[in-house]
């Protein structure tokens, strides 16, 4: 089934060369047939990239979504023009009042600050609050996982010796859980961070389960019982160039940077990475539209039920 994203947005062009089935608004709305509203926070500096990332694991599905962006307007992006940005993201303003069936919030490259100092944190706290009465399910990738692990439950964040580059072998640790349905014993994920959280700090919330895990990259997976609040610690949605671009730019600049773990074959940056992460990306995004939004959201988005009483604020 299709996703219904904006006309000229640039990932449509890439999505169709693909096969990747992208609906026309005009064709959504004939149809009779709900899409699920999936709003997506993008706080990556690659904006354009993001979204097409996002768009193809979301348009992989049987399911019809209907996706928007949302920007933060106390930071102003240096990366993606002004045009763009006004053409197709909204600001929280725009949605505030508006019920969503799911929601993902992306990472951002502000990790090694402390999250008080990140010009936009007392907006994205003020999304972060917003999303439980107004979202189902939500999704947090990478930096945005860790920002929603401490705004909700005082869960921090640790700087790593290194930066924790490449891509992982990930077991998944709780066996019950439909979000790693279909998944191999062991399946491989990108990381690219220079913070972590430890799991004894996620233990002792007692309100979040551990679904999967690494020996080298750590936690992976984290979710609340029903899965409406989600924390991804990798970068499942990067294209299979991602984090060569990300090793090259930083090497040019003379950063400390080492050749990305499992990525190269023989570890030879003058060879083709090798991806080995699209199938379990691809089911992850789908079994989260399926099972934690598309079958438990409510037909009509705008009596989703709150999920404030159930969570208490530690930051």
């Amino acid at each position: 089934m299709p996703i219904r994203i904006p006309e000229a947005l640039p990932a449509r062009e890439t999505l169709e060369k693909e096969n990747i089935f992208v609906m026309s608004e005009i064709r959504a709305e004939s149809q009779r047939i709900r899409p699920l509203h999936i709003l997506i926070l993008n706080l990556m500096p690659t904006k354009v990239v993001t979204e097409t990332q996002l768009a193809r694991l979301l348009g992989n599905t049987p399911l019809q979504v209907s996706m928007e962006l949302l920007m933060v307007s106390s930071h102003k992006t240096k990366n993606t023009s002004a045009e763009h940005m006004g053409t197709f993201y909204q600001t929280f303003k725009d949605v505030k009042d508006r019920y969503f069936d799911g929601m993902i919030i992306t990472g951002a490259p502000v990790e090694e600050m402390p999250f008080e100092e990140v010009d936009y944190w007392q907006e994205l706290c003020e999304i972060m609050e917003w999303t439980k009465s107004h979202v189902y399910s939500t999704f947090h990738i990478c930096w945005g996982a860790q920002a929603a692990l401490y705004y909700h439950y005082g869960v921090d964040k640790y700087d790593l010796p290194e930066k924790m580059f490449g891509v992982f072998p990930h077991k998944v640790t709780h066996k019950g859980s439909i979000l790693f349905w279909g998944f191999d014993d062991v399946f491989m994920v990108p990381h690219s961070r220079h913070t972590a959280i430890r799991r004894e700090d996620i233990v002792k919330t007692g309100r979040l389960k551990i679904l999967a895990e690494s020996e080298e990259a750590g936690v992976y997976a984290i979710s609340t019982d029903g899965g409406r609040q989600v924390f991804i610690t990798g970068h499942s949605e990067y294209d299979p160039d991602t984090l060569e671009k990300e090793y090259l730019r930083d090497k040019k600049a003379g950063l400390p940077i080492h050749v990305p773990f499992n990525y190269y074959p023989g570890d030879d940056d003058t060879k083709r990475p090798v991806c080995t992460w699209r199938s379990s990306a691809n089911m992850l995004y789908s079994n989260w539209l399926n099972y934690f939004v598309y079958q438990e959201t409510p037909y009509d988005v705008n009596t989703v039920p709150p999920i404030a009483p159930l969570l208490k604020n530690k930051k």
